[in-house]
C-alpha cells in the first residue's frame, strides 16, 4: 500500500525538520513549502493526502492558502499550526475550512491522533461519494430501457414525478419488470438525491420484526431491545423510503404507514415521543391492490393515499419491440463484468428471444443472457447457449372446430392452467382492440366476469 503524503508549510525550518522527522517515523511520506507560494507549487505536484500549515508566514497568512487550497480542493484536510494562545485565527481558520488546529509547541500525541482521525474521516467522505457516484451511475434515469410506446410514457411520468414534490408514488407490475429500477431512478433524479434511499421488502420480514425495521423501537421495548434503534423512515428523513410488495404489509401496520404518509409523524415501538421525518414513500406491488380492498386484505384509505401517482408497467410479453434494446444494453453490461466481446445474438437466437413469452419479465431476459455469455466461446450468442426452458418452449396452442370442439396443444413440460386463462383474456383483448364487451363475447363469458379477471390478472 503507499505511503500517505503530508504537506509541511511553515517558515521555520526547525519545526519542518521536527515534522519530517516524527511523520517518517509514523509511516508518512512528507512534501515541504517553507511559505505560501511554495505551498501552492507543492500542493499542485504532490497532491497530498493532509496538509499541516502554518497560520503566520512572510509572504501569504495561512488562512489565505488555506482559502485557495479550499478553491481547488474542497475535501484535503488541512490542521493549522498557530502560535499559543491566537484563538481567533484558529476559529477563522476553522470558519475556512480547516479540520482542526494546533497550538505551538507542537504536542505531537496529539496530532498523531488528529492525523489518523483527519485521514480516516476524508476516506470515509471520499469512498460515500464514491458510492454515491456510483448508484447515480447504476440507477440513473438513462439505465431504464425501452422504446416501446408504454416504456416511453413511463419514462416520461417518472421523469415528471422525480422532480416534482410528490411524497407518494405507486409502482404496479408483474414481478420481473423491473419495478426497483423505477424506485431508484425516482430517487437518484430528483432534488433528494444527496439523502439516503432505504428500499425493504414487506414480504421477506417477518410480520414480527417489520414494524421495528420501520419505525424503530426504543431500549426495553421488547425482551432482546437492549438499546434503541432508529428504523429506516427515521434514517431515510430527507431521503427515499421504497416499500416493495406492500400488499403483503400486515393489516394492522397498514393503518401505521397510512399516519407516516398523512402527516410524516410516528412512533417508535416502545416510545411515546413522536417523530417527525421528510421523506418520500415509494411502494410497489405485483398484485391488484382493489382486489385485496374488496377481500379485506388491504385498506382502502390506504390504497387511495398511495395511488395518487400510479405508475403501471407492462410487461415484457406485450412490449416486444424493447427486447432488442434490453439484449445490447445487458450484451453491453456484461461484455464490461465478464471482460468479454460478445458481438450479438444470432438470428435464430433473436428469433428465439422475441417469440418466448417471458413470463419472468425483463428479470428472465437479464439472467438468460447471463448465463448465455458465460457459455459463451464464440463471440456470439447462438440458441445452444440459451436456457433449455426458452430454447425448447412450445407455447399453449388452443384451436376451435366448426362443431365447437377444441383441441389444446399442452407443452412437454407442462404449464400453468391459471397462465392458460389469463394469456386467453390478453389474447381476446387484443383480437378486441381493447373492446370489453367484444372480447367477453369471444371468450363466452359475461362483461363483469371479464372486468374481474382482467384485474385478477393485473391486465390493465
Amino acid at each position: 500500500m503507499a505511503k500517505q503524503t503530508v504537506l509541511i508549510v511553515d517558515d521555520e525550518n526547525l519545526i519542518r525538520w521536527s515534522l519530517k522527522q516524527k511523520l517518517g517515523s509514523w509511516g508518512y511520506q512528507t512534501a515541504e513549502a517553507t511559505n505560501g507560494h511554495e505551498a501552492m507549487a507543492r500542493f499542485q505536484l504532490d497532491n497530498p493526502d493532509l496538509i499541516t500549515l502554518d497560520m503566520r508566514m512572510p509572504d501569504m497568512s495561512g488562512l489565505e492558502v488555506l482559502q485557495q487550497i479550499r478553491e481547488s480542493d474542497p475535501s484535503v484536510p488541512v490542521i493549522m499550526i498557530t502560535a499559543y494562545g491566537v484563538i481567533d485565527d484558529a476559529v477563522r481558520a476553522l470558519k475556512a475550512g480547516a479540520y482542526d488546529f494546533l497550538e505551538k509547541p507542537i504536542n505531537f500525541d496529539k496530532l498523531q491522533n488528529l492525523m489518523k482521525n483527519a485521514l480516516e474521516t476524508s476516506r470515509l467522505k471520499t469512498e460515500v461519494e464514491r458510492t454515491l457516484k456510483t448508484r447515480k451511475t447504476e440507477f440513473s434515469f438513462q439505465n431504464i430501457v425501452g422504446q416501446s410506446k408504454a416504456m416511453t410514457q413511463v419514462m416520461e411520468l417518472v421523469l415528471k414525478i422525480a422532480r416534482s414534490g410528490a411524497s407518494t408514488v405507486l409502482i404496479q407490475g408483474e414481478s420481473g419488470t423491473g419495478k426497483d429500477l423505477i424506485a431508484h431512478a425516482l430517487h437518484y433524479e430528483s432534488s433528494r438525491r444527496e439523502a439516503p434511499f432505504f428500499a425493504i421488502n414487506c414480504a421477506a420480514i417477518p410480520e414480527t420484526l417489520i414494524e421495528t425495521e420501520m419505525f424503530g423501537h426504543e431500549k426495553g421495548a421488547f425482551t432482546d431491545a437492549r438499546v434503541s434503534k432508529k428504523g429506516i423512515f427515521e434514517l431515510a428523513d430527507g431521503g427515499t423510503v421504497f416499500l416493495d410488495e406492500v400488499s403483503e404489509m400486515a393489516f394492522g401496520l397498514q393503518a401505521k404507514l397510512l399516519r407516516v404518509l398523512e402527516d410524516q409523524t410516528f412512533r417508535r415501538v416502545g416510545g411515546s415521543k413522536t417523530v417527525t421525518v421528510d421523506v418520500r414513500l415509494i411502494a410497489s406491488t405485483n398484485r391488484n391492490l382493489e382486489e385485496a380492498v374488496r377481500e379485506g386484505k388491504f385498506r382502502e384509505d390506504l390504497y387511495y393515499r398511495l395511488s395518487v401517482i400510479p405508475i403501471y408497467l407492462a410487461p415484457l410479453r406485450q412490449r416486444k419491440s424493447d427486447i432488442p434494446l434490453l439484449v445490447d444494453h445487458f450484451l453491453r453490461h456484461y461484455n464490461e463484468k465478464f471482460r468479454k466481446q460478445v458481438r450479438g445474438v444470432s438470428p435464430e437466437a433473436n428469433k428465439v428471444l422475441m417469440d418466448y413469452p417471458w413470463p419472468g419479465n425483463v428479470r428472465e431476459l437479464r439472467n438468460a443472457i447471463e448465463r448465455a455469455m458465460i457459455l459463451d466461446d464464440k463471440g456470439i450468442v447462438d440458441v445452444n447457449d440459451l436456457p433449455i426452458r426458452i430454447a425448447e418452449k412450445t407455447p399453449v396452442s388452443v384451436t376451435g372446430s366448426a362443431n365447437g370442439g377444441m383441441k389444446v396443444q399442452l407443452p412437454h413440460e407442462g404449464t400453468a392452467l391459471e397462465g392458460v386463462e389469463k394469456e386467453l383474456i390478453r389474447q381476446a383483448l387484443v383480437l378486441a382492440h381493447g373492446n370489453k364487451s367484444r372480447a367477453a363475447r369471444l371468450l363466452q363469458i359475461s362483461r363483469d366476469t371479464l372486468r374481474y379477471k382482467i384485474k385478477k390478472f393485473s391486465l390493465f
